[in-house]
């Protein structure tokens, strides 16, 4: 990408792309030191030093404070690992209530030994990989067993070592035993098969290590002796074949499993492969509906199956699974140029964008890396739209955001990244000894959601001082000592996890798959400028395997018969759209809000070039109408109808841009210039215009006249604005996205409207955001009404004439005519050099930045707009014209950014002339006695006519 490109040179820091294996295997220095969790893990990982996994389906057999949660897993499964034994289950009981489906948890089930000294520490992890994780039960004398927790088996496998077998019944009593009633008296069995049943249902048990004997009381199973050897036990359905196939593959069990991937092109083969005792040819082992999709070749058994969450797990025979993927192609801009209809709104709210940039000072991690992946996108539109000179204002801003991130410590701020020393990984430090604080992050909640976009702000100013952010959520290799592989991702599920550690690291959920897609783009943008292409396959691997998991379980298919959906109840299906999936109960509801409009929007945030492969128009066809009475409802958030439209915009930009015309406010994410450029760059077949020309506010300065016949006043004693007096305040209204801004001249302050509508508007602000954003429209009979965006409200008057923002409708307005109107037109916009009245040419060169009219040729000077004005922008150096706010002293060139102080009004005179004022004092620039350019000109008769001349 030549942006980020052009600026590695100037990166912080270097960096060496390794070849293959970790990103990097040096010690994480963060600004905030390093912290140790106050949940850290328990004797579960006595054997082991971090890093530890913290977002996998299993972490709650270690997780504080008790080690004992439910966990997601291994499925079809659930189960919990217990001082007394360890514990599983698969549901019986599934529900609809409309808004989520719901598979109860149950416990059927605890395998655990006679001699088991039933103490914390007397159960722990002896190995984990990608997928399982191998845990042992073990007393002083050598007694115990281990048992290989895999995804996808339909057997509990349990080896054991000179141990007593104890299998107590979790569900119920045990109701009969291969076919004896069990009552109050004790029966023994003995064989290598036996069937039994509970309340839960009938298990079938084998003994892989010869016949042994089982003793069963109403509670109980326990063996007649030690045993040395492999007992499995597997829920038999209501499949008539069900049994016969467990019986025909029990004797071929999975202790781990190794991932790998190859890649071809723009294609790529995930492969499972599962180290198997036994013949591995004949390993049964249950697929997902995702995998089904996904599998090359599946050697498929039918008469089996288990209806879990997600729907159907269906048996694969064979230790080897390979499946296919396309990978994305697109990377840092759309695939496609703005569409020439839109060019001009976007460059207007471009420029006006990046005029109004402000410093984003990390006051958390998520909102802070929301906005700078917002601001940083800025760059990107500015580059493919043709207006470098934008870009170094934007990039400023994003280092100077960035460099506040270098220097937070706990010293000096609330908000600081640490390494935390725990489990291994990077947290907001703070948040370390508090899981409530920034969504839990120091617990290791949402951190691909927050990560994402702090890599992807970095990738556009190619700093990479963000690389463990990148080892934090998309390390791709074990050899890192310092974090674990690919955190958030649970392989075999198809998709990531956002929980953490808290509260004992149960339940397992995801909300924003649209976050979760967004983290591994933003690794695909910091693996690009690495230059490591390993590493860039790799994160195109997880973003095309996370889309196939969010268009799986999160987007819904109403029109889809296929048996083998995921959800396979067509009430379920009907919702469109999933608001959070977990391991036992998805649904459209969020945990913060109940909106449909929220539900779909937090799928989609961030709207990226990229998404156009998750968009699919199946999905949005259903989601169009789902949210279509929400879209014009005034009391939902623009933020989230802003992030709906774009993405609808893949199945037709014009009807998405008709509908964003009402937004006022684009939220954390997103922006009027990216709306409308994302828009631009739709696939478009029939060539139609996308963008069409909208109504805007009138520019310039005007008296408004109200429909009492008395003049709007507004004074610095008495800001509110009030229709009292026999001659008016002048206003200025300026050009906003979404409408436009007015500013009192008499006490040079922005008007605002109160949110409630409670309040006169009042000029009380110095800078005006959305609170000071107002749509002036012309009527049919000249006037014009005023509406503040902040409610959608129109603007009245009450008894006292004072001017408020409490009309419901139209009809309710104050119909205002605008007098004395002195209209501005903006600004002209390209590059120019500057002719002065004593015939020389405006000059400003990197030595010497003074504007001074002395040469025979001129500086060309890049003149944009900006919110009251525009700006001037000097090729030669590359800084912004600024001028001093007393006007004693020249222009000069001299600003990365462009703000108030570079800010000027260049307007054309009646013989084509142009004179300039700077914003900062009001005053006209002038030629002084060394043809230096100065605002201190107090009237127009005072100015300096300049001549512009295009280049």
């Amino acid at each position: 990408m030549a942006l980020a490109s052009s600026l590695w040179a100037a990166s912080f820091v270097s960096f060496v792309a390794a070849a293959i294996g970790p990103i990097d295997t040096s010690a994480p220095s963060l600004p905030g030191g390093t912290v140790e969790c106050a949940g850290p893990p328990g004797p579960f990982f006595q054997d082991f030093q971090p890093p530890f996994p913290t977002t996998g389906w299993w972490v709650g057999y270690a997780a504080s404070p008790s080690q004992d949660s439910i966990v997601a897993g291994p499925f079809p499964y659930e189960s919990c690992a217990l001082d007394t034994g360890f514990q599983f289950g698969i549901s019986n009981t599934r529900t609809f209530d409309g808004t989520s489906i719901i598979q109860y948890t149950e416990m059927d089930w605890e395998a655990s030994y006679v001699e088991n000294p039933n103490t914390h520490t007397s159960h722990k992890a002896t190995a984990w990989d990608t997928q399982t994780v191998t845990i042992k039960y073990f007393a002083a004398n050598g007694a115990g067993f281990t048992t290989y927790a895999v995804p996808g088996s339909p057997y509990i496998t349990l080896d054991y070592n000179a141990a007593t077998i104890l299998l107590t019944s979790t569900n119920g009593n045990i109701q009969s035993i291969n076919g004896n009633t069990v009552g109050t008296s004790a029966v023994t069995v003995t064989g290598t098969k036996f069937t039994v049943t509970n309340s839960a249902g009938t298990y079938a048990i084998y003994s892989l290590g010869g016949s042994i004997s089982l003793i069963a009381t109403q509670t109980t199973l326990t063996g007649s002796s030690t045993f040395t050897g492999v007992i499995r036990l597997a829920r038999i359905t209501a499949e008539s074949t069900s049994q016969a196939i467990l019986d025909q593959y029990s004797a071929n069990y999975p202790t781990s499993v190794a991932l790998d991937y190859t890649f071809s092109g723009d294609s790529a083969v995930m492969s499972f492969t599962w180290n198997v005792v036994g013949n591995a040819a004949n390993l049964l082992h249950l697929s997902f509906p995702h995998h089904r999709k996904r599998l090359v070749n599946p050697n498929l058994v039918t008469g089996l199956s288990y209806l879990v969450t997600k729907g159907y797990m269906k048996p694969v025979l064979g230790n080897v699974w390979n499946l296919a993927y396309d990978l994305p192609t697109i990377d840092w801009l759309p695939p496609r140029a703005p569409q020439a209809s839109c060019t001009q709104q976007i460059l207007q709210a471009l420029e006006y964008e990046v005029g109004a940039l402000t410093v984003a000072v990390p006051g958390d991690f998520y909102y802070w890396g929301k906005e700078v992946q917002a601001i940083a996108r800025l760059a990107l539109i500015a580059d493919h739209m043709g207006r470098q000179d934008l870009i170094p204002a934007v990039i400023e801003i994003l280092e100077q955001s960035y460099a506040y991130w270098l220097t937070s410590t706990p010293a000096n701020s609330a908000t600081y990244a640490s390494y935390e020393t725990a489990w291994g990984g990077v947290v907001d430090g703070a948040g370390a000894s508090d899981s409530n604080i920034d969504f839990g992050n120091g617990y290791y909640n949402d951190h691909h959601f927050h990560y994402g976009y702090f890599l992807h702000g970095a990738a556009v100013i190619a700093n990479n001082f963000v690389t463990n952010f990148a080892r934090d959520i998309g390390n791709p290799s074990s050899q890192d000592p310092y974090f674990t592989v690919a955190r958030c991702r649970d392989w075999f599920a198809g998709h990531s996890w956002a929980s953490g550690i808290a509260n004992g690291g149960g339940s397992r959920d995801q909300e924003s798959s649209g976050e979760a897609m967004n983290a591994y783009y933003g690794l695909i943008l910091f693996a690009d400028i690495l230059g490591n292409t390993d590493f860039h396959n790799w994160a195109r691997l997880l973003w095309a395997t996370e889309a196939d998991g969010v268009q799986s379980y999160w987007h819904l298919y109403p029109n889809v018969n296929d048996p083998d959906t995921p959800y396979p109840e067509q009430g379920v299906r009907n919702l469109v759209t999933m608001g959070n999936v977990e391991d036992y109960q998805a649904g459209a509801w969020l945990f913060w809000g109940a909106q449909r409009s929220e539900i779909a929007a937090i799928q989609i945030l961030p709207v990226t070039p990229i998404n156009e492969g998750l968009y699919d128009t199946p999905w949005l066809t259903s989601v169009w109408p789902y949210v279509a009475g929400e879209l014009v409802d005034p009391t939902v958030g623009d933020e989230w109808k802003a992030v709906i439209e774009m993405a609808y915009g893949e199945i037709s930009p014009q009807a998405a841009f008709s509908a964003s015309l009402n937004i006022t406010g684009w939220g954390g994410t997103t922006s009027q210039a990216y709306l409308l450029y994302h828009l631009a760059t739709r696939s478009n077949p029939g060539g139609a215009n996308i963008c069409t020309a909208t109504a805007a506010n009138p520019i310039g300065n005007f008296s408004l006249l109200a429909p009492n016949g008395q003049y709007v006043t507004s004074t610095a004693a008495s800001p509110s604005l009030v229709a009292s007096g026999s001659t008016g305040t002048t206003f200025s209204f300026a050009f906003m996205p979404g409408g436009g801004s007015i500013y009192s001249t008499a006490n040079d302050l922005y008007v605002t409207a109160d949110p409630n509508g409670a309040l006169p508007l009042s000029a009380a602000r110095t800078v005006p955001q959305a609170y000071e954003n107002f749509k002036v429209r012309q009527q049919s009979d000249g006037t014009y009404v005023i509406s503040a965006d902040v409610n959608a409200e129109y603007i009245t008057l009450d008894s006292t004439g004072a001017l408020v923002n409490n009309g419901a409708s139209l009809a309710d307005a104050a119909r205002f005519t605008l007098a004395n109107a002195t209209v501005i037109l903006p600004n002209p916009v390209g590059t120019f050099t500057i002719q002065a009245p004593n015939g020389q040419f405006v000059t400003s060169t990197t030595t010497s930045p003074n504007l001074v009219a002395n040469g025979v040729t001129g500086t060309p000077f890049t003149l944009a707009a900006l919110s009251g004005g525009g700006s001037i922008f000097n090729t030669m150096n590359s800084q912004f014209v600024t001028a001093d706010p007393n006007g004693a002293v020249p222009l000069t060139a001299a600003r990365a950014v462009a703000q108030a102080w570079e800010t000027f009004m260049i307007i054309e005179q009646a013989d084509g002339t142009y004179v300039i004022s700077a914003d900062v004092n009001s005053d006209y620039i002038t030629l002084d006695s060394a043809g230096e350019l100065i605002n201190n000109g107090a009237s127009l008769a005072q100015a300096t006519k300049f001549t512009l001349i295009a280049q």
